[in-house]
């Protein structure tokens, strides 16, 4: 499975790619994570497109089909689902199938079984929020006081001891 951002400029952007499930007609592929800005820019409406592959050896893999949907359509379905209710999920669709065949349906459906936002705060929230901060700033004005290899240096190296040491 792979999920691809379509751009404002009509280019899609491979945003991620899922295990390859090997000898299953049926693939159950791991729950991943991807940020929200990597997925859709931020854009919830952003169109995503997803594309089901056939794993083949040889290399030439087969296209099973595809769907596309939105972060935000994604996520609404799943807000509103009860436990026990039908489940969420797409079409998956091969163009040739369905121009070829005026009785084909669909080539499989991809189940979505979770979709869920985890807030990472930033510095900034943490400032906003109430954090208070205490740092100290030091700055180092060593190359100022000369080369600590010449003796009119204040970093002078020789046996005598300069004024910082």
């Amino acid at each position: 499975l792979e999920i691809f951002r379509m751009n404002d400029d009509a280019t899609q952007q491979l945003v991620h790619r899922t295990e390859v499930v090997m000898n299953n007609l049926n693939p159950a592929w791991k729950s991943f994570k991807v940020s929200v800005n990597s997925l859709c820019s931020g854009d919830e409406d952003r169109r995503l497109k997803c594309i089901v592959w056939d794993w083949d050896s040889n290399g030439k893999h087969d296209f099973i089909g595809e769907f596309s949907s939105t972060f935000k359509e994604m996520q609404g379905a799943m807000e509103g689902r009860q436990v026990g209710a039908n489940p969420v999920q797409w079409e998956c669709i091969n163009p040739k199938y369905r121009a070829k065949k005026k009785s084909y349906k669909n080539s499989g459906i991809v189940i979505l079984n979770q979709c869920k936002i985890h807030k990472m705060h930033s510095f900034l929230d943490y400032i906003m929020g109430g954090c208070q901060i205490q740092f100290t700033v030091a700055i180092d004005f060593t190359a100022s006081n000369g080369d600590p290899r010449n003796s009119c240096s204040l970093h002078d190296l020789t046996t005598v001891l300069g004024l910082f040491q």
